[in-house]
């Protein structure tokens, strides 16, 4: 796959009263260490603060992490605060526990790729390229 000249740049988040981290940090390292550019958010987070900071940072892709359950409702309340920043371009990927029922209500609000837990560093960063290049590819 031919790279594009600029790094893409990922913000990685937890939102909500998820606490559980360890896939979040080892996603993180592993797109940092495939050369993309990574900011990582901490746990807890606001969807208000995650669209700020990814509009602060210029990123092109918001990867949500999450392993409770809340991935609807965070992703909704993210969706609606990148649209109120007129940032709604923003791609937004998810990993981690998810349904596959939830897999097309979370299209629906705007999740472009879900990578559930085991997923190979190596698809996420693909895909990542993929959009850079405007290869919307969903495998």
């Amino acid at each position: 796959m031919r790279r594009p000249q600029r790094k893409p740049r990922v913000l990685v988040t937890k939102m909500g009263l998820d606490g559980h981290n360890r896939g979040a940090l080892v996603v993180a390292h592993g797109l940092r260490q495939a050369g993309l550019e990574v900011i990582y958010t901490g746990l807890r987070q606001r969807p208000s603060a995650v669209a700020r900071a990814a509009i602060q940072e210029s990123v092109d892709v918001i990867g949500i992490s999450s392993m409770v359950g809340a991935h609807l409702s965070v992703v909704k309340k993210l969706m609606a605060e990148l649209r109120a920043l007129n940032a709604p371009e923003i791609h937004i990927i998810l990993g981690g526990i998810v349904p596959e029922e939830d897999y097309e209500p979370l299209r629906a609000a705007g999740v472009s790729r879900i990578f559930p837990t085991g997923t190979a560093i190596e698809r996420i960063v693909e895909y990542i390229y993929s959009i850079e290049e405007g290869a919307y590819v969903d495998t």
